[in-house]
């Protein structure tokens, strides 16, 4: 699920990464293979974040030496990668589009955002360029077919993909460190008494004035529902 289709992170080859069959180490066959490896990393991600995600933790949970590990993934730059893809794998990319190239759009964004947060460590990721590995290709396929009744060139459909999955992961990582801080009564207490205040002080007539406005709906769903339409709706393809 990359943001653009473009080049991949430095150090990384894209043809060594995903074109070139994976050569194990001479000797007995291994009891695992790159796609374990790829697993146990995420589900380590997963359960105990991105940090927590190293060669040495990653070989205990598939039984294996850390050297050996480096015959598959070389470095933790090309792990990362290898989990991004592997997780991209659970998008549907065979899905019926409608031809109504916004409604499509929306879909898509919303089986993106139902991905990161089964997988909260996503975002994290994103956050650097990564290499479109089969997985991801095949959804940024999917999503340009889904662009194409806007009429817009190749270019422009890739920056409008990259945007859109740009949104999702910022909305999410945000969605996530809200639903951490929820957890906290006291704090949301503080600070909902702090704007009030700062709201009151006649000062901030705008802000007062943006605060006093009836409520929507705030489940995570709503929101982000409501921002997405924003964006989406808003695209110029003229």
């Amino acid at each position: 699920m990359s943001r653009d289709g473009g080049a991949g992170a430095p150090g990384v080859d894209p043809q060594q990464l995903w074109l070139t069959p994976v050569q194990p180490r001479r000797g007995r066959k291994p009891a695992y293979s790159r796609e374990a490896i790829t697993a146990a990393a995420v589900t380590l991600a997963d359960t105990e974040g991105l940090d927590a995600v190293t060669m040495r933790k990653v070989a205990a949970r598939v039984g294996a030496g850390v050297m050996s590990l480096y015959s598959y993934a070389p470095d933790k730059e090309t792990l990362l990668n290898l989990m991004v893809d592997q997780v991209s794998g659970e998008l549907p990319t065979t899905t019926t589009l409608t031809g109504d190239w916004r409604a499509d759009l929306k879909a898509l964004a919303h089986l993106q955002r139902a991905l990161m947060l089964r997988h909260p460590w996503l975002p994290a990721a994103l956050s650097a360029r990564r290499i479109p590995g089969p997985n991801t290709l095949a959804f940024l396929e999917h999503a340009l077919a889904a662009l194409r009744p806007t009429g817009l060139d190749g270019r422009a459909k890739l920056e409008i993909f990259a945007q859109l999955t740009a949104f999702v992961a910022g909305h999410v990582a945000h969605e996530i460190a809200q639903a951490a801080a929820s957890q906290s009564p006291d704090r949301a207490a503080a600070e909902a008494r702090y704007l009030a205040a700062v709201a009151a002080d006649g000062h901030h007539p705008e802000l007062a004035e943006a605060l006093s406005a009836p409520g929507r709906p705030l489940t995570p769903e709503a929101t982000f529902t409501r921002f997405l339409n924003r964006l989406i709706d808003g695209l110029d393809t003229g």
